[in-house]
């Protein structure tokens, strides 16, 4: 059941603009799988990390074009969730205690 919930929410993407975002409105953003619903994503974000999940909002993001060379080719599609956490929920992604 709970690798289940692993194979929903792949991982979490930090860059400066998502920690930015999770700093000042309480927002955390992850990599889902494809196939993955609201819902689905919702019933995982507090299965794995045992918090309440107030909203899940998600996006289709296309794969870049990327050259080698002579060579072109697109990085992979995939999707994102950009979930809102209840107040006074948090997750710590980069370990405890880290500085950001």
């Amino acid at each position: 059941m709970l690798n289940d919930m692993y194979r929903i929410v792949r991982a979490p993407v930090v860059t400066e603009k998502s920690q930015a975002l999770k700093a000042e409105t309480n927002k955390m953003v992850f990599e889902v799988a494809a196939s993955a619903n609201k819902v689905e994503i919702r019933r995982a974000i507090e299965k794995i990390f045992s918090v309440k999940v107030l909203d899940v909002r998600t996006m289709n993001v296309r794969g870049k074009l990327k050259r080698i060379g002579k060579h072109a080719g697109y990085r992979q599609n995939w999707k994102k969730a950009v979930v809102t956490l209840a107040e006074g929920a948090e997750i710590d992604i980069l370990g405890a205690g880290a500085k950001v």
